[in-house]
Order: C-alpha cells, then structure tokens, then sequence
C-alpha cells in the first residue's frame, strides 16, 4: 500500500471520526425521546406558601368540634335548622395579616398563627344575629374570638344572614300547599298538578332593611334540560322573614301580567272565566327548549393538546411554579379563587389578586325578573365550583386538584378535581421577526402560558374564572360567561327587557359586573399611581419654519390622592395607568407595573337607588386606594339580603388619603351589558362573553424578559434549519412519538349534589 492512499485513508478515518463527535455533541442536546424531564424548581421553601393554604377538611371538623364544646349553645347542623336555631353557618381561612406575613416570608419572622374564621348564626337567642369568630391555632384549637363588632363596627342582624338550603326547603313546601289551592287553573295553564314544576329564587328580599320577602318564579321542569327557559306564566312573593315557619305567607300571586291577592283569588277567577290563561303543554325531553344534548353522532377526535417530556409546571401544595413564576392559589367558599404571594424570577409583583364578587342585574315586566339584583358571593361561587370535565372544561392532561368547604353542614364536602392547572400553548408567537433585510434571519417565541382555572356554576349562569400567567412577565385575568340565561315568561311589552327566544319566552336583558381586589407590590410595598396619555401640539418644523407639524407628545401625571384615582365606569381613563415603584431600571424610568381594562360593562345602578350603596364599587372601573386590613374585601355575604344598610360599603373605602409612596391596592370592575337573543339558545356562549385585564411590566425589566427562555427559537439563511441542535422546531417530529399515557375518562360531580 502506497503512502498516499494510506494518507487517504487516515483522513477519511479523522473526518469520520469528526463527524461522530458533532452528532453525539448535538444529540446531548436533545433530550432523549419521550423521557419525562423535571420541571424548573424555585429557590422558595414549599412550607412557606402554606401561610395562604385553604384549610384541610380535617382542620375544618377540628374548628367545629370546637365550637360544639366552647360556645355553650345549643348548636343545630346547619341542613336541619330552623331560623329560630342556632348553627354554624360557614368556616374558611382566616387570613393572616399582610404584615405578618411578610416578616415571616421575608425576614425570617415567626409563622403566622393558622387560624379559621367560623360564621355563626344564632336564632335562639333573645336578639338573633349574625356572629363571627376567629378560631385558632390550627390544626387543635385552644381561643376563639368575637370579631364581628371589630370586622363590620357593629353586630350583624339576623335577617342579613344568606337563605340556608333548609329555608328553601321549607319555602318550597309553603309554595306547593298554596298552589293546592289552584288545581284547575294549574291543569289548565300548565297540565301539571304544581308538584314538577321548579321554583326559582330571586333577590334582593323586599324594599328595606328588615325585609325577607322574596319572589318565586316557577317554571316547567324536565330531567336533563335547563328549566330556566321554560318559564309557565306564574310568579309568587313570600314573606319567610319570621322566626316561625308556620307564620310565613304568601303575600302575592302574578299571572301573565296581573296581580292576586292569593292562589285561592286565581282559581276563583279562572273558575268565574274572567282570567286570561296561556294553556301551554307538558314540554317532552326530545323536543324541550334548552336541550344540550347532542344532535349528532360523536365524529373524529379533535386537536388533543399533551406534554411529550411531562409538565414543565411543578404543583406541590397550595403552590405552582413555572419559568420563573411561583403561585399560591386557593379558594374562597364564598368569593371564590385567591391567589397570593405572586412572583416573577423571585421578586413579588402582586401579594394578593382575588375575585370579589359578581353582579347579575335584570330587566323584565314580571315582577321576578325586574327585582332581580344577584350578589354571588352571597350564594357561594367557590362553593359551587363543581368537578371539571376532563378534555372539555379544562386539557385532558391538565393536573386537577379537589377543593374543600364547609358550609351549612358540620361535615366537610370535598368538589373534586374542581380547579385544573395546565400549559396552554395559544398558537399565537409571543413575539416574532422575520428580516428582509441587510441580513436574513427568523426569530420568534411562542405564546406558552399557565393557567390556573375554576368554574362556578351559579344557578343558571358558569362563570370561567383564568389566571394566566406569560413569559413575559405579564399576569391576565379573564372571565368567561356561558350557561342558560334566565327568562321571564313573555306577554305585553315584553320586548321593551330583551328578545323572545321561544314560543313563551322573553330573555331578559341583564348585566355581569364583575369585581377584583389587586394589592400589587411592585417592587416593594411603596408605590405610587402614574397615568400617562397622548396629546397633539403643533410646531413648525424647526428645519424650515414653513410648515406644521401635527406632533404626539406623552403627558405623564402622578396621581396623589384616592379621589382623584377612582375612574367611573365606562369613563375615558388615561390610556397608561400604572403601580410605579420609586425604584429606576437601568434607564432611569420607574420600574412599573401597568393596568390595562378589557370590559363592555353596562351602566352602574343609578346612585339614587336605596340599595346602590351595596355594590357601589360598580361605580369605578377602578379605583385605587391605600391598603388597609380593615378593608379586606369590597363587599360582604350580608349585602345581598339588607343591600339598603349595606354591611360594607365600598364608596367608603374612597376617602381622599394621598396615595403617594403607599401601600396600595387596585379594585377593578369589568363586565358587559346581554341582551339575549336566539343564539343564546340553548346556551350562552364564550365567544364575546368573556372580558378581564392585564397587569404588564411597564420598564420593570431592563428588556424583555422572555429573551432568556428556553423556549426561544433562531435560524438563519446561513444555519441547517433543519437540524435539531440548531432549531428546536425541527426536534419535534421525534417528540410527536411520545403519544401521551390518558387516564380513563372519570367523573364524579353528581356525588356532591
């Protein structure tokens, strides 16, 4: 063998050799195929977000069994008792204070006592009320307090209290005797004998404090669809205010448009021929208004969203990390989803951010449907934040965690996989560039972002509560409406409320005002509020002085006190509203976090209605204030029953304090204005119905900081784009293999009801 071919051969040897060395190096890159790789952890312990953590079913029954052996009152399970009893209405977190909690997040300080903060309502007492203790420590507790006087400066009438499930029942049974008294017109009218049909409850109760008179509206009830839409004409008002159920009354009867005295007073004119009657038949399941199920067979399987390497989310406890981000979530019985201690790469930007309440207010010409104002925080929106469909409410491979409450029972109920959190890859880029230009290149990062989402169920209407949260840096709060709308059985000018969407049926026009408490922390607890807008001047060029130049130029405001930082509802209100830190980033601008509104609300409760004062954080689309811990919330459980002596009233909380260099909060409104029509039929949909805001960085970071993901994408014409070290988009069609491992499809929320 020559020299040369074994110098030929050494060098096809090296470049072999070479050439195995890139494809190992490159292959290190890529993770092995299908292998389940570990989420990003924080450097935050897991305990320490156990300061937010909802209560354990178990600490619940700790805190009543408790109170059974401490109060030295008889106290009746809260499903069985009368108004003239005593029982234990709700329990939940008592949250500690702000201040607490930061020296012990922050500066070593001690643990928060747990405590829980037990609701009580006592009938059998010489002056019935409304009390509120503080128990405490958990999980054994050895104090409670009274803390109602401190809470709501003063003690809570009985007749606020919310109406228990056991008040109901018993309405129910008054309503059927009194319908007994109208069997002819009740065959007639409806071909039933008043025992199918259901019962709706409205509210508020009555026109003053005091009152507990409500109007039912009956509607024709078939299994398996939603009888909100089948309304037969008839309405009833029932005084349920005393302490004795045999003493409630019915006070009146509406029918198609008139008025009774009594159900006997309907039969005897229906009888005598001088009553008007809409003889509607019995509605049947295949054909009724409203049905939801399918008209079709299933056909293909849609888009199936999965995780080829697992989660990149991590979920331990009462907390959710992600690139960068770390949650702490929870659930109110009452208000709904809280989050708390909420951080981007290890700095607090939002301490608290909870739903406060949701408004549903209507318009009709029967008496139901116009003096409809429902508070859902006084029905329960956590609560009645039922198990979630896997696949269609929330991924199919989303993580789903169970919430527990205790409310009008002495046993804790548990609704399973009833908050999901997942990865949601939007299909939109975060931020792209293509370039032309000078050089050529591509650039992008899709939009990836955590959700954390729940779906409260309140009577007729979901509402789809989200949280997500984007890598870059910005947190989004949005709010779906779906479900059945409520309706009003259709006669005279009926269409002055809304459209008609059957043979009998009006869908009555309404609004969703919705409310948020948002205490952020921009940069520590000092901030100050800065607005910023556009303006117009006109200058001559200063090239020439011939002409005019219509320039922009940015007016930039500090806002110094409460009044001047409450903006009423559907206002102008400065494009740029910002929490600023007194803090610079690298260019000498105020590290800021901005506000930005996405709402179509209606128009606020005219301020000279008796019960405006009870949902008056509605006037504000928001509204600014310092925090307070004596102001935790916007609104109270108590508002919905006596709205005309309000037990928290928001306006006051609006008190000309300066807000400069403060610890603030933001409280913010949003909503729309329905009006329904034929496409509301069956149900609502999503499309349009859903509004919220946004809280992003404004010069909080010195870049973007998306910039630093890993998910980030970069070729050039000069790179193999398809090779996969250099692409990540050319490594998924190996990841496209690892087809996920599905659990079988499991649903358990009919246990609950």
């Amino acid at each position: 063998m020559s020299l040369k071919t074994v110098l030929i051969l050494l060098g096809l040897a090296l470049a072999t050799i070479f050439a195995l060395v890139c494809v190992l190096l490159t292959r290190e890159r890529i993770p092995r195929s299908c292998q389940h790789l570990p989420p990003e952890q924080e450097d935050m312990e897991d305990s320490q977000s156990l300061v937010f953590a909802d209560l354990t079913a178990e600490e619940m029954s700790q805190v009543v069994r408790y109170l059974q052996g401490h109060l030295g009152v008889p106290l009746v399970e809260a499903s069985r008792a009368k108004p003239s009893d005593n029982c234990i209405a709700s329990v939940d977190l008592q949250v500690p204070a702000k201040a607490e909690v930061l020296r012990f997040l922050d500066a070593g300080g001690a643990r928060p006592p747990r405590e829980a903060l037990a609701a009580l309502y006592f009938g059998n007492q010489p002056e019935p009320n409304i009390t509120e203790y503080v128990v405490g420590p958990l999980p054994l507790p050895a104090y409670h307090r009274d803390v109602t006087v401190q809470k709501y400066g003063g003690k809570l009438p009985y007749h606020r209290r919310p109406v228990t499930g056991k008040e109901y029942a018993d309405i129910n049974a008054l309503i059927q005797r009194e319908l007994k008294k109208a069997p002819r017109f009740l065959t007639a009218c409806c071909e039933s004998d008043g025992t199918d049909l259901a019962i709706l409850t409205t509210a508020p109760r009555g026109f003053k404090s005091g009152d507990r008179v409500t109007w039912f509206v009956l509607f024709h009830n078939v299994a398996g669809t939603g009888y909100y839409l089948s309304p037969v004409g008839l309405e009833v008002l029932v005084d349920h205010g005393d302490l004795q159920v045999s003493r409630w009354q019915l006070r009146r009867v509406f029918y198609n448009g008139r008025y009774f005295a009594s159900t006997g007073e309907l039969e005897q004119e229906f009888v005598a021929g001088v009553l008007e009657v809409v003889r509607l038949k019995q509605p049947q399941a295949d054909a009724v208004l409203g049905s939801l199920k399918p008209r079709r067979p299933p056909g293909p399987p849609g888009p199936l969203p999965f995780e080829s390497q697992g989660p990149r989310y991590s979920v331990r406890e009462n907390r959710v990390t992600f690139q960068g981000w770390s949650i702490a979530f929870g659930m109110s019985p009452n208000t709904g989803p809280r989050l708390f201690d909420i951080r981007y790469r290890g700095e607090r930007i939002v301490y608290e951010l909870s739903l406060q309440e949701a408004l549903a207010l209507y318009g009709s010409n029967c008496p139901g449907g116009m003096s409809t104002r429902y508070l859902d925080g006084s029905f329960g929106i956590g609560r009645f934040a039922y198990e979630l469909v896997r696949g269609l409410d929330c991924p199919y491979t989303a993580t789903y965690v169970d919430r527990h409450y205790l409310v009008e029972t002495d046993t804790p109920k548990t609704n399973q996989n009833s908050l999901c959190i997942f990865e949601h890859d939007s299909a939109l880029p975060l931020r792209r560039h293509f370039s032309d230009s000078q050089s050529f290149y591509y650039g992008g990062l899709r939009k990836n972002t955590l959700v954390i989402r729940t779906i409260s169920t309140l009577i007729n209407y979901d509402y789809i509560w989200d949280f997500m949260f984007h890598g870059s840096g910005a947190v989004e709060v949005r709010v779906h409406a779906t479900g059945y709308i409520s309706s009003s059985f259709f006669h005279g000018q009926g269409t002055d409320y809304g459209n008609r969407v059957g043979p009998h049926t009006l869908g009555t026009m309404h609004l969703h005002h919705i409310h948020y408490k948002v205490d952020l922390d921009v940069d520590g607890q000092l901030n100050s509020l800065e607005t910023q807008d556009m303006e117009y001047e006109f200058v001559k060029d200063p090239w020439s002085t011939q002409n005019t130049i219509e320039r922009p130029y940015l007016r930039r405001e500090r806002l110094e006190k409460e009044d001047e930082a409450a903006f009423p509802l559907n206002a102008p209100m400065p494009r740029y509203l910002s929490f600023v830190s007194p803090n610079p980033n690298k260019w000498e601008h105020p590290r800021s976090y901005r506000i930005q509104i996405i709402s179509f609300a209606g128009k606020h409760l005219p301020t000279s209605s008796s019960m405006e004062r009870s949902i008056s954080w509605g006037r504000y689309q928001l509204a600014v204030t310092r925090r307070k811990e004596e102001e935790p919330t916007s609104t109270s459980v108590y508002n919905q029953n006596d709205p005309w002596t309000p037990t928290v009233t928001f306006a006051d909380f609006i008190n000309n304090e300066t807000i400069t260099n403060e610890d603030l909060v933001a409280w913010i409104t949003v909503g729309f204005l329905h009006v329904p029509h034929a496409e509301d039929i069956p149900n609502t949909v999503t499309v349009g119905n859903g509004v919220g805001f946004f809280l992003r960085p404004y010069n909080y970071f010195n870049e973007d900081p998306s910039v630093d993901s890993s998910d980030s994408v970069y070729f050039s014409s000069e790179q193999d784009v398809g090779a996969c070290g250099a692409n990540p988009l050319a490594c998924l069609s190996s990841a496209t293999a690892c087809a996920p491992h599905l659990p079988p499809f499991h649903f358990g929320g009919f246990l609950n009801l």
